[in-house]
């Protein structure tokens, strides 16, 4: 499936298309630009109170929106995650695209996962791309009360990515249901499901 730039994260395709960071992306025998990818589904489980939520109203889950450097006007939002460099390892990818992408510190020992799969295929810069993404699970009391931080962002990146934001799961699906674009689309029935645990079974995620 052809999805838009939103689906991969929109720096995600700035290295096929731009030049940058060439040694993650190989031209594959589809003709496509592909690479590897990891994501990571971010969620702070503490309600209002301060107290872990128990109910789902209180779980809030971290997005970045992005636009189409050649459509401004579009934009998505999606999970905060990157893509895997040679021999590195994807759960130290995610750990290490975490930290760029937010500034907030989570070890790799504390990624649950890969909970889940998915290939993404999209076009950014005249260009279309393949990212085949593992998704890890980080749930973190108090990451809101932290702070996130657009520091770590390159140049390219604050080009297209305009903001981070924290999620209530109603929020969400209410915006999805006023136009919204968000990636995955069952991203709210995805925290859900996981919030409680994971069951060990890695899910194959669709669009």
């Amino acid at each position: 499936m052809v999805e838009s730039l939103g689906a991969g994260g929109a720096a995600d395709g700035a290295g096929a298309a731009g030049g940058a960071e060439p040694d993650e992306w190989v031209l594959g025998e589809d003709g496509l630009w592909f690479r590897r990818g990891a994501r990571v589904l971010l969620v702070d489980p503490t309600g209002a109170a301060g107290q872990d939520d128990d109910g789902g109203e209180g779980l809030h889950v971290l997005l970045v929106r992005g636009h189409d450097a050649d459509q401004p006007e579009r934009s998505w939002w999606f999970t905060v995650g990157g893509g895997i460099g040679p021999q590195e390892d994807p759960r130290a990818a995610a750990a290490r695209e975490l930290r760029e992408e937010t500034g907030l510190e989570v070890t790799a020992e504390q990624l649950v996962g890969p909970v889940g799969e998915r290939s993404a295929v999209f076009d950014f810069l005249a260009r279309t791309c393949r990212q085949d993404e593992l998704f890890f699970l980080a749930l973190v009391p108090g990451a809101r009360a932290r702070g996130v931080s657009t520091a770590g962002w390159t140049e390219l990146e604050s080009d297209v990515l305009d903001e981070l934001r924290w999620w209530s799961l109603p929020e969400l699906a209410a915006a999805q249901e006023a136009g919204a674009t968000v990636y995955p689309h069952a991203l709210v029935d995805l925290v859900e499901e996981l919030a409680g645990g994971w069951d060990g079974v890695l899910r194959h995620i669709g669009d």
